[in-house]
């Protein structure tokens, strides 16, 4: 079972910067897509940003001009770099790859990484 791990949540303050990283276990082919979510206690998993193989990226409109996306998706890595971080930013933030699989798409996560902003 491929496993995506993530690094480099913890605690920061306003204004701060954070880097997060992903890396998958294996060797992922076919991947149409990595991202990062982030997720709030009660709240789904919303997409914070995501990055195809052709270098297209998408950001939520609460982090545009902050976070920043990068991806190798020859080394499976991915990582959020996230500047200015505000009140707003907390939450268990996963990486997930998304891959065309048999005609559909399969979905791999990582477990989750916490950040935390103090004001």
């Amino acid at each position: 079972q491929v496993k995506l791990v993530e690094s480099g949540g913890g605690l920061v303050q306003a204004g701060g910067s954070l880097t997060l990283s992903c890396a998958a276990s294996e060797n992922l082919r076919y991947i149409k897509s990595m991202a990062w979510y982030r997720q709030t206690p009660g709240n789904q998993r919303e997409l914070v940003a995501s990055i195809t193989p052709g270098g297209s990226t998408k950001y939520a409109d609460s982090v545009k001009g902050r976070f920043s996306i990068s991806g190798d998706h020859n080394k499976n890595t991915v990582s959020l770099k996230m500047n200015n971080l505000k009140p707003e930013d907390p939450g268990v933030y996963f990486c997930k790859t998304q891959i065309s699989f048999r005609g559909g798409e399969n979905d791999f996560w990582g477990q989750g990484t916490q950040v935390t902003v103090s004001s």
